[in-house]
């Protein structure tokens, strides 16, 4: 069990100068096919805190060379443990199958989907990667570990450091030993599974595709690196919904041509959105060695203008949420359930997008979205950069490295329309220009198809980041930190920040937050802070605004937030931040009511009627497990 830009048109094609999205190594999602098996090591596992006065008594005592055999997992009723900082360890012992373990033509990998922060892993006591940084997978080949004798058991050790410096990403500082000063709960250890997989010696490494339309033919440029013996065949062949093959192509890269191509849509942009094609790739090496792997592609345009974001060539309008990966007793652990869940609540609302707050997402949410429509900001964990150390180089080369990560990750999910690489930092302070300067270009080398941005809190005439984004995305919680309790400030401090923002810039703008903190069943006429009222007033004073200016060049809103997430303890907190239109626990606060029907109001005012489900609940395609 886991614990808890110019300012003018910005055109985003697929033409990539060498294949910048090709990054060097490949992090394809393991899944099975004809060549490739996979071991979920979901379930309980050992586990141990390090209590000791350094934290080091475990790497001083060498616990990777025995079995651990203690508790299990780190579910908890003790409060040193829920705000433990330091080293934990996680064991499992794993069976492998014979064939895994005798067959040298076969390769083991041990992947790991999250382990935050940073993380030392040994196979049978011998160390075999290390990895500074959570929500993103890494992994180790670990075949000449397993295939040295008759065992077919291998036992995994994980140790992981939860502890943030000001060069971190997210940075934090540590005021006592269980105290982080972080905006929400520092969940940490082992968020999402554990696998084993395996491919052939010779094997698809990584596959890069982008996408582009020429009239009504759709384009799929495709990149594929093979790692192994040099010689082999590629064959890629292109199939529609239906299972027919539309294109085929032979080599390791090229372009497959679709007439009359079916478009990735957004939900409620279209009559049939989200159409994913199949991009199946086979490697032969010789006729009995071969590798296969499929990927979902979704054929679609992203581009900017100087006041609307497109998408296929037409205005879209971001009207969404922005989330947590926090939910109860499981805190940031995946669970397939619970996002099941958030996705028929997203769609009820008639949300078209989400920004993955404040770090990245598990890539299922992400195959979600690209199957339902659902559009991402997609976002780095650049959460709480704040301190002059934090732009230095150190915290610099860390942030790029995970923008690698990130963009290796995410790059070939339709749903993905830009990058965020970071939120409310100290943008105005001096070294920011040349910190976000260097970031965002870097961002934009790797991937030349999509926008991006950060999000900022600052104003407008003193943000030195701003002027490197692609669309401005803007904070603000006017009446709630600022002139608290004043509703009639709403209006007109909206309306300045709007004006003040494109009148500089010339560029799209995003509310990218805004809302308050609510105690569901809290009731008072006329409205007080914190009362289910005031989050009503404060929303549709700001709708009143957004509608005014989504005419000329607001081009999204996302409340803050879609559920009622934990942080650390304070006094400005009750049992974690109360902004959700829905409490922790996925039900519904009034707030929820009132934007249901703007959006789907917006739906019914932006889009074509041939675009609209029939139902409301569930749209066009239920979500089921």
């Amino acid at each position: 069990m886991s614990p808890k830009l110019s300012p003018c048109w910005v055109v985003l094609g697929p033409l990539l100068c060498s294949c910048a999205l090709a990054l060097q190594g490949g992090m394809l999602f393991p899944v099975e096919t004809p060549s490739r098996e996979l071991k979920v090591l979901d379930g309980l596992w050992h586990f141990r805190a390090d209590f000791s006065e350094n934290r080091l008594l475990g790497f001083e005592q060498q616990w990777y060379r025995q079995p651990l055999r203690e508790v299990f997992n780190d579910i908890t009723q003790e409060a040193q443990l829920r705000d433990f900082i330091g080293w934990v360890w996680y064991e499992r012992e794993a069976v492998l199958p014979q064939r895994w373990t005798q067959d040298t033509d076969t390769r083991v990998v041990l992947r790991i989907n999250s382990a935050h922060y940073h993380a030392v892993v040994w196979v049978n006591g011998i160390h075999v990667v290390e990895h500074e940084g959570g929500h993103l997978p890494f992994e180790a080949d670990i075949s000449k570990l397993v295939q040295t004798g008759p065992q077919t058991t291998c036992r995994i050790t994980i140790a992981i450091n939860n502890t943030l410096t000001p060069h971190t990403l997210p940075p934090g500082s540590i005021i006592y030993k269980s105290d982080t000063v972080f905006d929400f709960f520092n969940y940490a250890g082992l968020h999402r599974s554990v696998v084993l997989y395996t491919t052939p010696t010779t094997y698809i490494d990584d596959i890069t595709v982008t996408t582009d339309v020429e009239q009504e033919v759709g384009l799929v440029n495709y990149w594929i690196s093979v790692q192994g013996d040099e010689h082999f065949q590629l064959e890629v062949r292109l199939l529609d919904e239906d299972g027919k093959v539309v294109a085929q192509e032979t080599g390791e890269q090229g372009q497959l041509r679709v007439p009359g191509a079916n478009l990735w849509w957004p939900y409620l942009m279209h009559e049939h959105p989200a159409y994913l094609y199949s991009l199946e790739v086979r490697m032969a090496k010789t006729v009995s060695e071969s590798d296969f792997y499929t990927l979902p592609v979704g054929i679609r345009t992203v581009a900017v203008t100087e006041s609307k974001f497109l998408i296929n060539g037409k205005p879209f309008y971001f009207h969404g949420v922005n989330k947590h990966e926090d939910s109860d007793i499981r805190g940031k652990g995946f669970d397939w359930p619970l996002l099941i869940k958030d996705f028929n609540l997203i769609k009820w609302l008639g949300a078209n997008s989400f920004r993955t707050s404040h770090y990245p997402y598990s890539e299922e949410v992400l195959q979600l979205c690209d199957r339902y429509g659902i559009v991402v900001i997609d976002e780095c964990p650049g959460v709480g950069i704040k301190l002059p150390q934090s732009f230095g180089n150190e915290s610099l080369r860390h942030h790029l490295e995970v923008m690698d990560e990130l963009v290796r990750r995410d790059k070939n999910h339709p749903a993905v329309v830009m990058w965020s690489v970071a939120n409310e930092p100290a943008s105005a302070l001096k070294p920011a220009a040349y910190y976000f300067k260097t970031l965002i270009s870097h961002t934009k080398a790797l991937d030349p198809t999509r926008p991006v941005t950060f999000v900022t809190n600052e104003k407008y005439n003193a943000d030195l980041g701003a002027p490197y984004v692609d669309v401005v995305c803007v904070n603000s919680y006017f009446s709630w930190y600022h002139d608290s309790g004043h509703l009639e400030v709403i209006q007109p401090q909206l309306k300045s920040q709007f004006e003040n923002w494109y009148k500089t810039y010339k560029k799209p703008i995003i509310q990218s937050e805004y809302g308050a903190d609510t105690i569901a069943g809290f009731h008072q006429d006329p409205p007080v802070m914190f009362s289910e009222e005031y989050q009503k007033a404060l929303l549709e004073n700001y709708h009143l605004i957004f509608d005014q200016k989504r005419k000329e060049y607001v081009v999204g809103e996302l409340i803050w937030n879609f559920a009622d997430f934990m942080t650390n303890q304070s006094p400005i907190r009750v049992i974690g931040n109360k902004k959700g239109i829905f409490t922790r626990q996925r039900q519904p606060k009034s707030a929820a009511f009132i934007l249901r029907e703007r959006y789907w109001r917006i739906v019914s005012e932006t889009m074509d009627h041939h675009s609209v489900p029939t139902t409301h609940c569930l749209g066009t395609r239920p979500f089921t497990i």
